[in-house]
């Protein structure tokens, strides 16, 4: 038995090499034995301890002793407990290859899960049914694997043969491996020899070679390969493994973990593809990573690229709103948070191998768990610890994008703390490789505890099997990803780089300022996005401004587009609640629905209003307990455009959602908006308070391509002038000659009350 199950390892080992493929399938029973006397002739590899990968034996015993004295240990413990006893009662299902999302997908996923938590249980609790468990598991999977072939129903992805995409399976071969090195030790020789020459290395030759195209990618499909090779590599004592995972299968550096490292982060460790999936991303860069650490410490890992991996995790953690929540941006769900299990592991590591940070423990107590093993154990000693636990709260800040920094950025603004923040966001960065969307210079507004203005983020069901298999929707493409589905302005009715990801990925925004100090009041951030409508040059100015005249922060957006010929521009503004009021006469659409246009998004637009406006635009609308009213500077032929979300949408795959469209025919524009958020209302007891806005009208006093000046005016007569510096970024003293005027200020941007006629 042993011999037939080494022979067969041996065997999946040998032909993961595609020279040697050929002549394994020929080889006699004689031969076999010839392979087995050299494979047995090469002296045996030093036997490191079990388990190591992720947990030891003494970290075991200390969580051991640990039991009953942490609340997030006891709670981690708690709940992984309850889901491995669950399974214990129920028997082991190991179902052939289904749908994306569907019955047997979900079940293989929640396998691992099982051996995962199983595994690092038995080694906690030395409870050998978790360990029988994990075994009896891995030798159903020992039968099935060898049979499987491709996935049948994988589109148009790299195939596992478990799931649909490889992906998954490299996530269930991370996880399982740690289960299996925690196990290790309570099986017989046979087993583990069983179970090694049928699941896990036809598994990594199936990633090597078939999947070889996502082991060498730049991407987090490629992370989660290379981390889950290189994790197995060290379990299961196969050196080169590890070095095809850190370099490349050719080990030439140009692509596997090293790399990753390099091009995905920024210096400031912001993630390319954005928040979302930088929480999925930073889950195997910082198994793989802290396997390293375990096993070949004098890599220094942590410390490679000036710390990345620390920088990773705060810049994830650091672009969460008020709620924990992730913006939604590029691909991105509208709820995904800090409690992503991805996140726990890395603020968990991070806290042990960089040093204990107490802001992180506000983090720790968001997520109310830790991971199971040393790191896990620090972070839930220090919380209980601390005399007081900082509230997770974030102050502003700007991450670079691009590898070297120099492709643009992310901007947030924020006023006050905890989950009462306001925050503006504006993304002026990468596009993001394959799930980025084509939105230069947008922004999200948060406030009163949500989006204000949001963005769609993806369309997707994830994982639910009658959406789609749970994967993209079509409309992900025809609508999540266009332009007009955020909240930047659209030329001429296409998307930017007209919709092709080519030209997208090969171009970036330009970072104008930030100012994040919000000691006089008023913090800004500008940015410039060139070229991805061919001959229109766009910029955006965001100021979030906090004054004794109103009651909330003031979101002040100034869109200049410059341009030697005529275009068309769409500024829209996605909004949640229900509209209250407008300065001007609405033309509904009482019986019949168009949409808006043929294609890029636009036809995704029912049009149910449309008003020309001759003096100011308002807009006042109710959204949870507070009124919101965009006030925005009139110009001669500005047309009002109001939609909702769903047109040719036979399937009914869209959300129903409000937008407001302004369009103006011009060269050279700006676009001047003040959004302010006044009043109280509660239903509950009838109560209303303020619902009319007290600004009365937004001007423009000029604009080139030095300086943009505004003009706010309030209801009782009160006005402020707004001054932007829209030339090379500076602090000092700036002048402009606009309409006959001269203006003269300090700082790049800049807003002073007038008093009897003077600023």
């Amino acid at each position: 038995m042993l011999q037939t199950a080494y022979i067969a390892r041996v065997s999946a080992f040998l032909g993961s090499m595609p020279a040697f493929v050929a002549m394994t399938v020929s080889l006699s029973a004689r031969m076999w034995g010839l392979v087995l006397l050299l494979v047995l002739a090469v002296p045996a590899r030093a036997q490191e301890p079990h388990p190591k990968v992720f947990l030891t034996a003494p970290e075991a015993a200390a969580i051991r002793e640990a039991r009953g004295h942490y609340t997030l240990l006891d709670a981690t413990l708690e709940a992984a407990t309850e889901m491995v006893e669950a399974a214990l009662a129920a028997p082991i299902e190991t179902p052939p290859p289904g749908e994306a999302g569907g019955y047997a997908h979900e079940r293989h996923k929640q396998n691992y899960r099982e051996m995962y938590h199983a595994g690092l249980l038995y080694q906690i609790t030395g409870d050998r049914r978790y360990a029988a468990f994990v075994r009896d598991m891995l030798l159903h999977y020992a039968e099935m694997y060898p049979d499987l072939g491709p996935h049948p129903l994988s589109a148009n992805q790299v195939p596992g043969k478990l799931f649909h995409q490889l992906l998954n399976e490299n996530v269930w071969l991370a996880h399982t491996i740690i289960g299996y090195d925690c196990v290790y030790d309570a099986l017989t020789p046979d087993e583990r020899a069983t179970i090694e020459a049928n699941v896990f290395y036809p598994m990594v030759s199936w990633f090597m070679n078939e999947g070889a195209y996502s082991m060498n990618r730049i991407h987090n499909h490629g992370t989660w390969t290379v981390a889950a090779v290189g994790m197995a590599g060290y379990v299961l004592g196969e050196p080169e493994w590890v070095e095809q995972a850190l370099y490349g299968t050719d080990k030439r550096g140009e692509a596997g973990f090293m790399r990753q490292l390099d091009l995905l982060f920024s210096p400031d460790g912001y993630y390319m593809e954005g928040p979302y999936y930088a929480r999925y991303a930073i889950w195997p860069f910082f198994y793989f990573a802290e396997a390293i650490q375990r096993y070949e410490p004098e890599r220094n890992i942590y410390g490679y690229r000036d710390g990345i991996l620390r920088k990773a995790l705060y810049a994830t953690v650091q672009t969460a709103l008020p709620d924990g929540t992730f913006p939604a941006l590029n691909d991105a769900s509208l709820s995904m948070n800090v409690a992503a299990p991805g996140v726990v592991l890395a603020t968990d590591l991070v806290f042990e191998r960089y040093g204990p940070d107490p802001v992180l423990l506000g983090v720790a107590g968001f997520q109310n768990a830790v991971v199971l093993n040393g790191a896990g154990l620090a972070v839930a000693r220090a919380y209980e610890a601390a005399d007081e636990v900082p509230e997770m709260t974030w102050p502003s800040v700007e991450f670079r994008d691009g590898a070297d920094g120099e492709g643009g950025g992310l901007g947030i603004l924020r006023v006050g703390r905890g989950e009462d923040q306001t925050v503006a966001l504006m993304k002026y960065g990468v596009h993001g490789l394959g799930h980025g969307h084509f939105d230069k210079l947008s922004i999200l507004f948060y406030d009163q505890r949500r989006d204000v203005l949001d963005d769609y983020g993806f369309a997707r069901f994830v994982n639910v099997e009658p959406k789609y298999g749970g994967r993209y929707l079509p409309e992900n493409d025809t609508w999540a990803k266009q332009t007009i589905a955020h909240n930047t302005v659209v030329v001429d009715g296409r998307s930017q780089n007209d919709g092709d990801r080519k030209a997208a990925d090969a171009m970036h925004a330009d970072r104008h300022f930030f100012d994040g100090d919000p000691s006089d009041g008023v913090q800004s951030m500008s940015a410039y996005a060139r070229g991805y409508y061919p001959g229109v040059d766009m910029q955006r100015t965001v100021l979030l401004v906090e004054d004794e005249a109103f009651d909330y922060p003031l979101l002040i957006d100034l869109f200049r587009l410059e341009s030697d010929a005529e275009h068309q521009y769409d500024y829209p503004i996605h909004y949640d609640g229900i509209p209250m009021a407008t300065s001007f006469d609405l033309a509904g659409r009482t019986d019949v629905l168009r949409p808006l246009g043929e294609d890029a998004g636009y036809q995704h637009i029912w049009e149910t209003a449309r008003a020309r406006p001759d003096a100011v635009v308002q807009f006042s609308w109710l959204d949870g307990q507070r009124y919101y009213t965009l006030t925005t500077a009139a110009a001669p032929g500005t047309e009002v455009l109001m939609g909702r979300t769903g047109a040719h949408d036979p399937h009914f795959n869209l959300r129903s959602e409000p937008l407001l469209l302004l369009r103006r025919r011009a060269a050279d524009h700006l676009f001047a908006s003040v959004i302010e958020p006044h009043g109280y209302f509660s239903e509950a007891s009838e109560q209303s308070s303020n619902a009319r806005p007290y600004i009365a009208a937004v001007r423009v006093l000029g604009f080139d391509a030095t300086a943009s000046v505004v003009e706010i005016e309030a209801q009782d007569g009160r006005r402020w002038q707004v001054f932007v510096n829209n030339g090379p970024a500076g602090d000092g003293s700036h002048t402009a000659h606009l309409g006959g005027a001269t203006y003269t200020w300090t700082g790049n941007a800049a807003i002073r009350p007038v008093r009897d006629g003077t600023p």
